[in-house]
Parts: C-alpha cells; sequence; structure tokens
C-alpha cells in the first residue's frame, strides 16, 4: 500500500508536534505523525526538571546563558548552535504558552524559576515536577484540533527511502543523496507501506535503552538514528552519552528507572554517602551544582571506592511543605516506596539519561541527506558539545523545529513525490518464529553497553564491546533477511547499530572530554588548537 503526505514525521515528542504545527499554520499540505507506540508516550513526557529560557532580564541574560552552556559542553559546542538556541528561545517560550502549556509562576505573575547545576542564574521554567508531561499534554491537545494533521499511532518505520531503493549506489560520499519517505509497519495488516513524502522529518528522541539502566523508556532504541546512518547519512558525537546523576535507586525499576530531577539539586538537595558525609567538595568547588558530567563520574568513584550500590540525595533540611509542593511526584513515588523524602535521604544513582549526539543537522535542522531533517534528541546540532548543560533539551527541540519549518515552506515547493519508489519486497521470507533469539540479543545489548560503554571506559573495554556487537550484528542481520520485518528484530537492529556508533566514535576520541571519559587517554589541554576560539576571560572558568 502506498500512502502520500507533503510532510512525513517520524516521531511524536515536543520537536515532532511543535514542528508539525508551526507547518500545518502555513496550510502547504497534509502532514502525518508517525507514532512508534502511541502519541503520549514519548522521552518529552518523561522531562522533570523544565526548560531553559533568558526571562528573568533584571540578572539574566543571552550571554551569560551562553557561557554556561559553552562550560558545560566543555568548549567543542558549536557557538552557532548555541546562540541560536539561546537567543531564540523566549520567543518558542511565547509560543509553547499559545499552545496552551502552562508555567509555574509566582503570585506576582512572574514565572517560577528554578536553577539547576552547570546554570550560574535562575532561568529554568517549570510546571511543578512533570514540565515534559505538561508540554506534552499541551501540545497534543493542539495538535488533535488541526484537521491537516493525521497522527497514526503504532507506526513503526523500518526504513528510510533513498536512491538507493531505486537501484542506485548510495555511499557516505555519494553527493545529493535524497529522502523521499519511509517504509513502515501496519499495525493492522502488519505488512510494511510505503510513505511517499515531499519532506521527511526524524524526531525519534533517544537511544538511552541500550544501556541496561536508563531514565528513558523501553522505546527509546535510537530508530532515527540508525535508519539515518543505515541509509549513508552523517551521525556525529555518539560518544557523548549523558548519565543523570540522580536516578531513584531501585532494582526492580531499571528500565525506565525514575528521575530524580537535576531541580531538586538547584534547590538544595545535597550528595551524600548513606552515611551522611558529603564528597562532592572533592571534585568541583560548585559541590552538587556542579555539572552532569562531573557529579555521574564523581558518584561513579564514590561507589567504587566505598564498594555502596548508591549514595544519596539529602532535602531533609528544607521545609517540608516547600519540598512537597515543588516535587509533588517525586514525593509520592519515593513516599510508594517507603521513603519520606522530607525526613529520611534518597538513594540515588547515575543511569543513561540523554544523546547529545546524532544525525548531524545545519542551522536549518536538515541532514546531510536533502529533502530529510532532523530535530530533537535524534538529531546533532552541535548546541551540546561534550555534555548537555541541565533543561537545554527541551528549548533545542523547539528553536530548532521552528528552524526546521520555515526552511521547509521556503523549498517545499520545489519538490513533489517521487512515483519510481518501489513497494517493500518479503517475498520468500518467513514468520518469525525466534522471538527468543531476539529478547535475549536485545538483553545482551544492555549488558555490552553497561559494562563496556558506560561512565569509565577504556580502549580494551570498548574492543571488547566492539568485538561483542560485530558478532550481534552478523547474526541478527542473517536473521532480518529471512523473516518478515516486526518491530522488535527491527529494534534490536536499531540498538545494535546505535551501540556500535557510541563505540567506534568513542574509540575514535583520542581524550578524555565532556561525558567521554577513558582511563587511557588525558583531559586534553585548553591550549589546544580546538579551543582556539575560547574567550580568555572564560579561562578562568575552566
Amino acid at each position: 500500500m502506498v500512502r502520500k503526505y507533503d510532510f512525513l514525521i517520524i516521531g511524536s515528542g515536543v520537536a515532532g508536534m511543535s514542528c508539525a504545527l508551526k507547518l500545518a499554520r502555513a496550510q502547504k499540505g497534509k502532514i502525518a505523525i508517525l507514532c512508534k507506540t502511541t502519541i503520549e508516550e514519548a522521552n518529552t513526557a518523561k522531562a522533570q526538571g523544565g526548560i531553559a529560557s533568558v526571562t528573568n532580564l533584571q540578572v539574566d541574560d543571552f550571554d551569560k546563558h551562553i557561557k554556561d552552556t559553552m562550560i558545560a559542553g566543555d568548549y567543542i559546542s558549536d557557538p552557532e548552535a548555541v546562540n541560536q538556541v539561546v537567543r531564540n528561545a523566549p520567543a518558542q517560550i511565547q509560543e509553547l504558552l499559545q499552545w496552551g502549556v502552562n508555567f509555574d509562576k509566582t503570585d506576582d505573575g512572574k514565572f517560577d524559576l528554578h536553577k539547576e547545576g552547570g546554570h550560574s542564574e535562575f532561568r529554568i521554567l517549570h510546571h511543578a515536577d512533570d514540565t515534559g508531561a505538561e508540554i506534552q499534554r499541551g501540545l497534543i491537545a493542539a495538535v488533535r484540533e488541526h484537521p491537516d494533521i493525521d497522527v497514526l499511532d503504532h507506526h513503526f518505520a523500518v526504513e528510510i527511502i533513498t536512491q538507493h531503493h531505486l537501484g542506485h549506489r548510495v555511499t557516505r560520499r555519494t553527493p545529493d543523496k535524497e529522502c523521499y519517505g519511509a517504509y513502515v509497519i501496519n499495525p493492522t495488516t502488519q505488512k510494511i507501506d510505503t510513505y511517499l513524502a515531499k519532506v521527511t522529518i526524524m524526531a525519534t528522541g533517544g537511544s538511552c535503552a541500550v544501556y541496561k539502566t536508563t531514565t528513558n523508556p523501553e522505546i527509546s532504541t535510537g530508530d532515527g538514528i540508525a535508519m539515518v546512518y543505515r541509509a549513508k547519512g552523517t551521525v556525529k558525537d555518539m560518544e557523548f552519552v549523558q548519565f543523570h546523576p540522580t536516578a531513584l535507586y531501585n532494582p526492580k525499576e531499571t528500565h525506565p528507572a525514575y528521575l530524580i530531577t537535576e531541580a531538586m539539586r538547584g534547590y538544595g538537595g545535597i550528595l551524600r554517602l548513606p552515611t551522611g558525609e558529603e564528597f562532592m567538595q572533592k571534585y568541583d568547588e560548585r559541590l552538587s551544582l556542579a555539572p552532569r558530567d562531573i557529579v555521574a563520574r564523581a558518584i561513579d568513584k564514590e561507589m567504587k571506592i566505598h564498594a555502596i550500590d548508591h549514595v544519596c540525595l539529602d532535602v531533609t533540611h528544607k521545609d517540608p511543605e516547600e519540598t512537597k509542593h515543588h516535587f509533588p511526584n517525586i514525593y509520592h513515588k519515593c513516599l510508594s516506596l517507603g521513603i519520606d523524602i522530607t525526613k529520611e535521604y534518597i538513594p540515588v544513582v547515575p543511569c543513561a539519561h540523554y544523546m547529545c549526539g546524532g544525525i548531524k543537522v545545519d542551522l536549518n535542522a536538515e541532514s546531510s541527506i536533502k529533502r530529510l531533517y532532523a530535530i530533537g534528541e535524534c538529531s546533532c546540532t552541535g548546541l551540546h558539545g561534550g555534555n548537555r548543560l541541565a533543561s537545554n533539551s527541551l528549548i533545542e527541540a523547539v528553536v530548532y523545529a521552528d528552524a526546521a519549518a520555515k526552511h521547509i515552506l521556503e523549498v517545499i515547493d520545489t519538490y513533489d513525490f517521487n512515483e519510481n519508489v518501489p513497494e517493500w519486497n518479503d517475498e520468500g521470507t518467513l514468520t518469525n518464529e525466534e522471538k527468543v533469539l531476539i529478547a535475549q540479543d536485545a538483553k545482551e545489548v544492555e549488558e555490552i553497553m553497561s559494562t563496556y560503554v558506560g561512565i569509565v571506559r577504556s580502549d580494551l573495554r570498548l574492543h571488547r564491546a566492539w568485538e561483542r556487537l560485530d558478532l550481534l550484528y552478523e547474526e541478527t542481520e542473517h536473521l532480518f533477511k529471512r523473516v518478515k520485518a516486526t518491530r522488535d528484530i527491527c529494534e534490536l537492529r536499531n540498538m545494535i547499530n546505535v551501540g556500535y556508533l557510541i563505540t567506534r566514535q568513542a574509540l575514535e576520541r583520542k581524550e578524555s572530554r565532556g561525558l567521554h571519559f577513558t582511563i587511557d587517554y588525558e583531559k586534553h589541554a585548553l591550549d589546544n588548537a580546538a579551543e582556539s576560539h575560547i574567550p580568555k576571560s572564560w579561562r578562568n572558568d575552566y
């Protein structure tokens, strides 16, 4: 079956939905949002802390936000991308408000701003401790009201369509690669339909489900990144996997693990050993409010030194009613496990949280493949560099969704559907009866990545991961060619691809930098040529 949409958006988080609403406003054609499960389930909905934007001009300004972002990113963030996001953030906050998203305010009507690790000022807008869920709710309501947007739940994209599917040889060096849509599993027939599009927008979210313990939902298997990589698109900075320092320690709940928002440390939470001893003073003068890579490594080291399986976050010194007011969901979650956070420490542990790398895009969010854009966590804009500054992800998603929509609307009239695309051919394949193999291999990927490609790495560990993943790749590709494509085997392929990319790009970076920390290479020297753009006035902050 062949279906046609002017705009095909794969993914339904804040990036995909905000881009859809901006495109729909121009009335240039029909839009499809493909949801892997339902429109309600996305990484966006899991975001607790908030969204960063300069709004209090009495104490804050764009230069401060830019500086904080560059410092957190270990000075390898793209200055143009940082400038674009920071300076366009306030306008996009206003648009979210117009779509019905609510942010908490003080009694005098101003935004109730939080402060998080790495930020020099209070600039985090939030909705209690479920900001992402509130953004998701507001955008879903706006999307459902628009007649030009079709929301297609349980539609899984298998591959994007390029010249390769027309019989042409395509390599990473092939110029003028183009995307004509995607092959998508139909949930009713379980067959693969052909979706033709003038423009395709990848908004598939994160990929941290390749790790055993993660704050991401199980659907975060890096599908968009893997599809674009297989289509010979450029993927960059995959070695920079952010481990959130404070997920709730609960061995029964690891996929996803429950996040304890960074805002709780901004609120005054103190990291301690279970004995009550503080430890962050040994690692950074910013203590518990140091950037996430520093805090995660500090916790990891303390756990190894003391042979413990978690550390603690302490807010018992704060006013109990204020704590309940600011963090109602965290309070009730912990209480359900028998922990009263107003009286007891919260057991926390680092776990995989965010992918700073992904599909390489320009300032218009266009990838190395023409007619293909990438926005949100699956993209690599250059904003995050070596480490994402807290709460910069949601604002990046809406700013780049805006940039993508503007550029797409400028060029859409020059594109048409490619009617020569063949339908998916699964002739001769069998129904897959080897589900147990797929499930076991997925668990093995998680174990490999967590054991060998975690917070602290070495070349020996990375090579071992590469060898294990290579074997899984060969076995899975052989099975994929024999059986009908289903979501589980496609997800496994994507997980293996993403694991390989993280591992390979980690091996290629011969230094410890940002989120990539290896015992085989010292931290880079500040006077390296790569840092020549750093303003001298910033170097004392380094």
